[in-house]
């Protein structure tokens, strides 16, 4: 008997299918087609049950994205990357473009990314061969690359999804399961609709007219603008507008695209109303008539509001700055700053009194300097500049005037002159006598900061990565942990009488040492000169160097006037010498410093290795053509950038593999600003050079290499890319 119920019910279950009335067939969904992580789930699944010879179907990518993670739109925003298919069909099939939905406005800090969160669909239409014979099955897969990204950390997960497409004749239902929702996306889905647009840019504001089409009369209450490219808008600026009785109007804060290259074609992307969501293309012109008067538009977004405070992120963070401000020390571009300082310090090593009042001075310069820069960068990120650490070494001015202090401090210890060094000084009673000692520690420190914010060194980066995410409070309070790290070992000496003690008692010695440390000032100038020649070409160059002649000229009068007060004498024929000379050298700068600019192509290419200029466009170019990438963000002025590039990217081995792995190597040049190397920066959370990306075959996120290069660890990183 149990024999005989077991065959009945293996006969039904072969009967059923072919009982079943084509009304409401439809194509099985196992769960063996769904593919997890532990962030997605991802399907392909179909809109209608079955598809027509000739016909287009529609099939979609199917994302259950898990809570406090979210995937992106086409236009990712602040940072992010977009969902990427890749496709094997069966002959004769043809897969378009991706039917993306209207994204959600993610607020991440003071980022705006464009994105997706819970249950998406992504639909995309399948052109059906019209010889394709009824009964047959089409097989479809597809390689679907999903960034998915929480507050805290991305993750690229690469899933491959299959489905099979049963051919029939006629018309076909909706797939009961998920036919209505791609349906639903598919038809509230973005589209041109007659919709006439204009864009103007005026300084940093742009600002789209919209009228015509289903905007007439349509009185919308709000409205928001989704631009297909990024660097065309500051997307996490408000979008403040008014309404007309024929559209609307929205002013919108520039990008860092709009604002350094200007708008040359047409603006696209989506706009957004309670009534519908629209394609859209603005040329320019001036604002459409009708598109005014009729009322203030509601903000679509607080500006700010912001994420709940991560203080473990914050706890890491302040971590790794310490840690990175401790290792900045020992970064060849500080190096000659603190020998001076520490020769200041065995001057007063057995003054404890002397020696603590100079590490306090000292740590306020640091301290004090952190917070004017990490408060300038804050404020100019949250007007919309894209701008990174170190931006004041992107300034011709700033390298002018650092080259010519190094000059100077160089000639001071050389003996040419002497600061504090009056009738005064030298009997040590006056207020100049004491300009060398705590007046000297926090100007020393001040210079430290400003020299040493192009090194980047290790744990750095990630912990101003991280601190441009946060609050500014928060972010403040990072800058300052890295300063502290800075200072520290300074700081730890000149509070320790053990530790003093062990220094040399001052004498003869230490004005040798002096004699001695000029030279690395000596070399900082010259440094700072040659990158200023990158920065502004062969005219700037030699203007600075007349500068420069004419500033030590001044300094030397300078030098003769304080020997004549010294033995009393007035000494202002010198001096008065010497103020004309400083004006004729400040004339001289001002003009080196609008001398035209060097060209960017010139020294993007200067490598040791052969090289292109970097954009993203030459990365896509090199990736369709299934070539490793090897990316180098640099800048002239950062000299752990060069060390690497000396030791590492240099030489024949590498040469060699980068040929034999049919490799392509771009350097991205950030000697001057540059708002699209700085928007890649921060996509990888950075917020300085140097940044070195290797891109292998097949894979859309890159690895990231470390900052600290050796050639072996650079030749391994190229071989492993090879397809």
């Amino acid at each position: 008997m149990p024999r005989l119920i077991l065959l009945l019910a293996g006969l039904l279950l072969l009967v059923t299918p072919a009982a079943a009335s084509p009304a409401i067939s439809r194509l099985p969904v196992s769960d063996a087609a769904i593919q997890r992580t532990e962030r997605i789930e991802a399907e392909l699944v179909p809109m209608s049950a079955w598809v027509a010879p000739g016909s287009t179907a529609l099939v979609a990518v199917r994302q259950a994205i898990q809570p406090g993670w979210h995937t992106y739109w086409r236009n990712p925003g602040d940072s992010g990357g977009a969902t990427t298919l890749n496709w094997t069909l069966p002959a004769g099939v043809r897969a378009g473009d991706i039917v993306w939905p209207v994204p959600e406005r993610q607020r991440l800090q003071s980022l705006m990314n464009y994105g997706y969160s819970g249950t998406v669909y992504l639909p995309v239409p399948v052109d059906i061969p019209a010889d394709a014979r009824p009964g047959t099955v089409l097989p479809l897969s597809v390689r679907a690359l999903f960034l998915v990204c929480s507050d805290e950390m991305c993750v690229p997960d690469e899933l491959t999804l299959t489905l099979d497409l049963t051919v029939r004749a006629g018309a076909a239902p909706l797939e009961p399961t998920h036919g209505p929702a791609i349906q639903r996306i598919v038809e509230t889905a973005p589209r041109p609709a007659g919709i006439t647009a204009r864009y103007a840019l005026e300084g940093g504001a742009l600002t789209l007219s919209f009228a015509g089409g289903p905007l007439a009369g349509s009185a919308p209450a709000q409205a928001a603008f989704f631009p297909f490219e990024p660097g065309v808008i500051a997307h996490a600026a408000p979008q403040p507008g008014e309404s007309g009785p024929d559209g609307l109007t929205l002013t919108l804060a520039a990008g860092g695209k709009a604002t350094t290259a200007g708008l040359t074609g047409p603006v696209a992307g989506v706009l957004v109303t309670e009534d519908g969501a629209w394609e859209v293309e603005a040329t320019a012109g001036p604002v459409l008539p009708g598109t005014t008067g009729g009322g203030t538009l509601e903000p679509t977004d607080d500006p700010a509001a912001t994420g709940p405070i991560d203080w473990t992120a914050f706890a890491r963070a302040m971590v790794f700055a310490l840690l990175g401000g401790l290792i900045l020390n020992l970064m060849p571009c500080v190096f000659p700053i603190l020998a001076m300082k520490a020769a200041s310090l065995t001057a007063s090593a057995h003054d404890p009194a002397e020696a603590r009042r100079d590490g306090l001075a000292f740590l306020l310069g640091v301290l004090s300097s952190f917070l004017i820069l990490a408060g300038a960068l804050l404020a100019l990120r949250a007007g919309g500049q894209a701008i990174g650490w170190g931006f004041q070494l992107q300034s011709p001015a700033v390298i002018a005037a650092l080259a010519l202090l190094m000059l100077a401090v160089g000639l001071n210890l050389s003996g040419v002159f002497h600061v504090g060094a009056g009738i005064q000084g030298l009997a040590g009673t006056g207020p100049l006598s004491r300009l060398p000692g705590g007046v000297g520690a926090f100007f020393t420190g001040v210079l430290a900061v400003v020299v040493a914010a192009p090194c980047t060194a290790p744990f750095m980066a990630v912990a101003l990565g991280v601190a441009l995410l946060m609050p500014a409070p928060m972010a403040l309070a990072v800058f300052l942990m890295l300063g502290l790290g800075l200072a520290l070992p300074y700081l730890a000496v000149s509070l320790s009488p053990a530790l003093l003690r062990r220094l040399p008692r001052p004498g003869p010695w230490m004005d040798r040492l002096k004699g001695v440390l000029a030279f690395p000032m000596y070399g900082t100038a010259l440094w700072l000169v040659w990158v200023f020649s990158r920065q502004v070409g062969a005219e700037g160059l030699a203007l600075l160097l007349a500068a420069a002649l004419t500033f030590a000229f001044a300094l030397w009068l300078f030098g003769l006037g304080q020997a004549d007060r010294a033995i009393g004498r007035r000494g202002m024929g010198a001096t008065v010498a010497g103020a004309l000379a400083l004006t004729l050298g400040t004339a001289l700068v001002v003009f080196a410093v609008r001398s035209p600019a060097a060209t960017v192509g010139a020294q993007a290419t200067a490598s040791a290795l052969p090289s292109s200029v970097w954009s993203g466009e030459a990365v896509a170019a090199a990736r369709a053509q299934g070539r490793p990438v090897l990316v180098n963000f640099t800048a002239d002025w950062c000299v752990t950038c060069k060390i690497n590039e000396r030791a590492a990217l240099s030489s024949p081995r590498v040469a060699t593999a980068l040929e034999a792995a049919n490799a392509v190597y771009l350097v991205g040049d950030w000697t001057r600003r540059d708002d699209a190397i700085t928007l890649e920066l921060e996509r990888h959370g950075r917020s300085g050079v140097p940044l070195y990306l290797i891109y292998t075959p097949g894979s859309d996120t890159p690895r990231i290499l470390p900052q600290l290069l050796t050639e072996g660890l650079v030749i391994d990183a190229i071989q492993t890319s090879r397809p």
